[in-house]
């Protein structure tokens, strides 16, 4: 009930009581004066009749002597016509309602009367009179004899004057009446209406208190003790408010702890079910309702197996999941079912009332479907959606067991993409995997629907053939297949509206005859594998033992060579760079060497391709950067001018997008110019990709770099290629200068070179000097510079230091007894 309809409700009963009392006591005054009017009419009515009634009968009896009179000739003559003629001046009184005329034997001789209908209140009046004739009976004497009988009415009209008066009376007490009857309806209505006005006046105070008990009452009954009855008045509902008040605090004393249980109850992120000892629901928390989608009344009363998915409920026993945890599946409104872990216990109390069981159930959804993806991840590649190294390896192990058994063979085939790293440095990531997507879908296709094919890791795939006949060289069949893999491979493929092709290299081996595990077989595949792509890749193998050391050899440096840079195995050496036509040195050539504990010096020929492939060149070629820096650094505080220096760079650096900027970094960090070093970039490198190399290379020279070509000659480079890029030093490769001495040919390229060098304003130096000859054949033909082991091995940077030394200290160059007479130096192929 709200407050206004509350006040509204009294107020209109109010005014329609009073205005009922009054029209009651209207009603009857009415009618009382309506009796009272018809009284005064009935007196005054019959007091005119009274009077009127004796003057009316005379008038009568006189009419009717007269007309008896004046038709007594014509009864006698049995005149009809007469007689009407002779009562004519009767019929016209305007009082005379009717005339009969009756003979003595009763025949009617004439019979008259008034069509109009008498007014109602008129006074009638009968008179008769007899017809006479005088006959002589005697002679001489005359005796009235009657002839027949005339009777008249009279009818007196109203008005008459008692009849006004009752009329008059009564009308005028009727308007009366009317007028009484309005004015007491507008009375009563002004006294309803103050009534009702005082009604709600008087509602309206006792409202307030009222509904603030109302509240009161509604809080408590929703558990809220917290908050206080107001008791504002003395009066019996000042008592209902201070007995509902003391029924708040002794009940906030008593239900503070099922308030906050509840409490507690709700805030749980997991579904609390308390029941009764055999099942059924008391309690059900705000996550519980969420998770099965019923309201908590809904739940209330159910047994605990009804929130179970059916197939659930034949297992469940009561006693035994009030004690345990478990996982089962909960049925929800919408019929889902939801994975739950269900975890009962035992309410132990003294009190019937308080004994049950309470169960938590915490929704596992998530954890389920990620076992699930963990489970399919563990097996298969979640990429290309084929099995992984693990279920290959699981695969394998089970038919290479059943071919043992069977007696038969097993292939398996190792596929590795050459260059594909090329493919990730190049077009990114995405397009790499796109590329190992359609791989697979390539390699699924071309082989037989029960052969399996597995990813291995990165780029390298493998899949085998069972069922081969032990009896027969199987290498035919598989070579084939493997031919048609490598055929599905070289397809092109479609990257950013470009068509790439692509090679692989595939090793194959043999269960049992290379192997008779899984460990073993695939490694064996793995050698022939990295064999074929040793011979140029686009081609496969067939395992043979010598191919294992090799492999094993190239899979441990591989493995070392990511920790050598932790370990701090790696060094830099310096190869002088000799002038020589002064025999003075005017620079060196840092070396990286990696020297393993255990096994020596490893050459950069083995590890420097092993760098690139895992990607590790890049943190090597940084920390030649920083290292090569901070000895300059050294030699020049210690006095020493080592000239140029001259790093290696390789084509994974250059295609490195925050190359330049590292560069930038480290001399800025050591303090170094850029115009101290010089970057060596193969010939190789340089036509890879000329249009962004050329840019690449026009930073750095803009930077203060020098760039030289290393290994020149080995490339395919032509001359106005080789113009494009602002390139300032030629360097010959030692495999030319090795036989110059001896080989016409030879010698023939590197006087080209060195005059092609000179004619284009570029310095040369000859690599791989070794011997006199060779230093004389160089400066007979105009070699700038030339380093070697003629000049010494490669140096520390102590080493190098006191060469420096020598060389500033005023002595004579330190290389300067090497040179000859051109004389004695002429080549013997010249």
């Amino acid at each position: 009930m709200t407050a206004p309809s509350f006040r509204l409700k009294y107020a209109i009963a109010s005014f329609l009581v009073v205005l009922l009392a009054a029209a009651a006591v209207a009603l009857l005054f009415m009618v009382r004066h309506a009796a009272d009017a018809r009284s005064l009419g009935a007196l005054a009515e019959h007091t005119a009749r009274e009077r009127l009634d004796p003057e009316l009968a005379a008038r009568a009896r006189s009419i009717a002597a007269h007309g008896a009179d004046a038709i007594a000739g014509a009864v006698r003559a049995g005149d009809t016509a007469g007689i009407a003629r002779r009562l004519q001046p009767f019929t016209d009184d305007a009082t005379v309602a009717a005339i009969a005329v009756t003979a003595n034997d009763g025949q009617t001789l004439l019979r008259w009367h008034r069509d109009a209908t008498a007014a109602p209140g008129a006074l009638t009046v009968k008179a008769a009179a007899p017809v006479r004739t005088y006959a002589e009976n005697i002679p001489g004497a005359a005796t009235p004899a009657t002839l027949a009988t005339l009777t008249v009415e009279l009818e007196q009209a109203a008005p008459v004057p008692g009849v006004s008066l009752a009329a008059r009376l009564e009308e005028s007490t009727a308007q009366r009446s009317r007028a009484t009857w309005w004015l007491a309806l507008a009375l009563a209505a002004a006294g309803a209406l103050l009534a009702a006005a005082l009604m709600w006046r008087a509602v309206s105070h006792l409202q307030r208190p009222l509904l603030s008990l109302i509240r009161s009452a509604e809080r408590i009954g929703q558990g809220d003790y917290t908050r206080p009855v107001e008791v504002q008045r003395r009066d019996v509902l000042g008592d209902l408010q201070q007995a509902l008040e003391r029924m708040r605090g002794r009940l906030r004393q008593s239900t503070v702890n099922k308030s906050y249980l509840h409490s507690v109850l709700n805030s749980m992120t997991d579904a609390v079910f308390v029941t009764s000892p055999d099942g059924v629901i008391k309690v059900a928390n705000t996550a519980a309702c969420k998770l099965l989608g019923f309201s908590e009344e809904e739940l209330l009363g159910r047994s605990i197996l009804a929130v179970l998915e059916e197939r659930e409920r034949v297992d469940f026993d009561l006693q035994q999941a009030a004690h345990e945890t478990r996982e089962t599946l909960v049925h929800t409104r919408s019929g889902q079912t939801i994975p739950v872990s269900f975890t009962g216990s035992r309410i132990e109390s003294d009190d019937p009332q308080f004994q049950g069981n309470i169960f938590v159930a915490r929704n596992i959804t998530d954890r389920k479907r990620a076992e699930r993806r963990i489970r399919y991840l563990a097996r298969y590649d979640a990429l290309t959606k084929i099995p992984n190294r693990m279920q290959f390896h699981h695969v394998l192990q089970q038919t290479i067991a059943r071919a043992l058994r069977a007696g038969q063979v097993v292939a398996v085939l190792y596929l590795d993409m050459d260059r594909f790293k090329e493919v990730n440095d190049t077009f990114g990531h995405g397009a790499g995997d796109r590329v190992l997507e359609v791989l697979a879908e390539r390699l699924t296709r071309a082989v037989p629907r029960e052969t399996v094919v597995g990813r291995l890791a990165g780029d390298e795939f493998a899949l085998f053939v069972d069922s081969l006949p032990a009896d027969t060289d199987n290498r035919g069949p598989i070579a084939q297949l493997a031919r048609a893999l490598l055929t599905e491979v070289s397809r092109p493929f479609q990257l950013n509206q470009h068509e790439v092709f692509l090679t692989a290299s595939v090793g194959i081996a043999f269960c049992p005859r290379d192997a008779e595990n899984v460990i073993d077989l695939i490694r064996n595949a793995d050698a022939a594998m990295y064999y074929s792509k040793q011979n140029g890749g686009n081609t496969f193998a067939f395992y043979s033992p010598e191919m294992n050391a090799a492999a094993v050899e190239r899979l441990m440096l591989k493995s070392k060579l990511r920790r050598a840079l932790e370990r701090d195995e790696l060094e830099i050496l310096y190869q002088p760079k000799v002038d020589l036509r002064t025999g003075q040195m005017s620079g060196a050539e840092a070396l990286l060497r990696w020297r393993l504990p255990g096994h020596g010096d490893i050459p950069p020929s083995q590890f420097i391709p092993l760098a690139e492939e895992t990607n590790l060149i890049l943190d090597i070629g940084e920390w030649v950067l920083n290292r090569v820096c901070l000895d300059y650094r050294q030699m020049q505080a210690k006095g020493g001018d080592p000239g140029r220096i001259s790093l290696n760079l390789s084509l994974k650096q250059l295609r490195q997008a925050s190359f330049i900027l590292r560069c930038r970094s480290v001399f800025r960090r050591h303090h170094v110019s850029p115009n101290a070093f010089e970057l060596e970039i193969t010939e190789t490198t340089l036509m890879a990709d000329p249009q962004r190399t050329v840019r690449l290379l026009d930073e750095l020279y803009a930077m203060g770099l020098h760039l030289s070509i290393d290994d020149f000659g080995t490339g395919y480079s032509s001359l106005s290629a080789l113009q494009q890029f602002p390139i300032g030093t030629l360097k010959i490769d030692q495999s030319f200068v090795r036989d110059a001495t001896e080989d016409a040919g030879d010698a023939t390229i590197v006087r080209t070179i060195i005059e092609m060098g000179r004619s284009l304003g570029m310095e040369v130096i000859a690599e791989g000097v070794e011997s006199q000859a060779q230093l004389q054949f160089l400066r007979l033909n105009g070699c700038h510079y030339g380093q070697g082991r003629l000049f010494g091995e490669p140096c520390s940077v102590e080493e190098l230091l006191a060469l420096l030394g020598t060389q500033a200290s005023g002595s004579p160059p330190p290389f300067v007894h090497l040179l000859r007479d051109e004389s004695e130096a002429a080549p013997r192929s010249a």
